[in-house]
């Protein structure tokens, strides 16, 4: 968010707060991209704030009930409030409970092992949701469209529609198994509490293979992960950089440096296997 919608989205947020009885004197930006995350203080709840329409909040409430029901390593809503979406001068805002983070951070072993619940509790859930195709479907709209991304080069529009369109067609030819996802859960969506490691961020949810979220995770943690198929990791790495590599070129992409980032995602995939991970590109950039 500019700066501008970022006083008008704390103002919405912590106005909704008061208007609940919660003490909010205070709200400091944890995280900021196409929604904010705030902790406001001295009630200590965490609130998601997104411009009404951009958002798939009340799926993701939702879900974080229903896994949460269901013993899923989740963040669970605020508890003093009710769990809906509540909406104030074109915004939309969740309120969460704020887990203080502890050190050191989640290990490989104990971050593969909460995935591993968490995918166990989705096998649980039933709700209508889109397979991971739809995501890739979105990537390539903005590919294939250059209104969309028109600083993206011809010669890269190619390369990258091309490769979104045979990763698609080889992951789908495989015919896996398919689940409930997370959809992201990369290490930015992992909180180490107290109450061991918990996900958040349950917009990006879809069907599909295991390997699909597996594919945004370090390397150490899907080592400890079992029943890996190792081909189709590759293959859902590779189709995980593309995509984010077309999310950076969108005209609309507020991600910091991210032309940067879209620039280094085409040269890895350029570079051929092996397929480095999210946490590696984080590092390189």
């Amino acid at each position: 968010m500019e700066m501008s919608e970022i006083r008008r989205a704390i103002a919405a947020a912590t106005s909704i707060a008061v208007s609940l009885d919660l003490e909010a004197n205070d709200a400091t930006v944890l995280h900021n991209s196409n929604k904010l995350a705030l902790r406001l203080t001295p009630c200590d709840v965490f609130a998601r704030v997104a411009p009404v329409g951009e958002e798939v909040a009340e799926l993701e409430i939702e879900l974080a009930q229903r896994l949460s029901e269901v013993g899923s390593p989740v963040a669970t809503l605020e508890s003093r409030v009710d769990p809906i979406v509540y909406t104030r001068d074109g915004f939309a805002i969740t309120l969460w409970t704020y887990y203080e983070p502890v050190t050191p951070d989640v290990s490989p072993a104990d971050y593969a092992q909460a995935l591993e619940q968490l995918h166990a509790g989705m096998r649980k859930v039933d709700v209508t949701i889109p397979r991971f195709t739809d995501r890739i479907a979105e990537a390539e709209e903005i590919v294939s469209n250059p209104e969309l991304s028109p600083e993206l080069a011809d010669a890269d529009r190619v390369f990258l529609s091309g490769r979104l369109e045979s990763l698609r067609r080889a992951i789908n030819d495989r015919d896996a198994a398919e689940q409930l996802l997370h959809g992201e859960p990369h290490p930015g969506n992992l909180l180490s509490t107290n109450n061991g490691p918990l996900f958040i961020d349950f917009e990006t949810c879809c069907r599909g293979p295991v390997e699909f979220d597996l594919a945004h995770v370090p390397v150490a943690v899907c080592e400890h992960y079992s029943g890996i198929d190792q081909g189709l990791l590759d293959e859902c790495r590779q189709l995980v950089l593309a995509m984010v590599a077309a999310w950076r070129w969108d005209i609309g992409d507020q991600f910091p440096n991210g032309r940067r980032f879209g620039e280094e995602f085409l040269s890895a995939l350029r570079e051929g296997p092996p397929w480095p991970t999210l946490d590696t590109m984080a590092d390189r950039l």
